[in-house]
């Protein structure tokens, strides 16, 4: 799993790829605090590059917003990989979930 952090207008956006697991949660778990650290307004995790996400990485993104105080976390998640298992788990209620990045932009901005 790779993440790099991109400043937009709108939101920091933390991209994320590759299988975020058991084993590569915690380096998910450091990239948002420290996404977080900064207090943006808003944060986009973009997970479209992500192959598979397990529970534990669904359990870092909801640590992460319980943390995020006033910043808005919005989550980019098209496709088998990632938005059926937020939508099965009533994610997609907690977070603000997109198909797209300009979408996700779009709504926060």
């Amino acid at each position: 799993m790779t993440t790099s952090v991109t400043e937009r207008a709108e939101a920091t956006v933390l991209t994320v790829a590759g299988d975020v697991d058991l084993a590569t949660a915690p380096a998910l778990e450091n990239a948002l605090d420290a996404a977080l650290a900064g207090r943006p307004t808003a944060l986009v995790v973009d997970l479209s590059a992500v192959s598979f996400l397990a529970s534990a990485g669904m359990a870092v993104l909801v640590g992460a917003h319980k943390r995020a105080g006033d910043t808005r976390i919005a989550v980019v998640a098209d496709g088998p990989a990632t938005s059926r298992q937020l939508k099965v788990t009533s994610l997609d209620q907690v977070f603000s979930l997109h198909p797209t990045l300009e979408e996700a932009l779009a709504a926060l901005g």
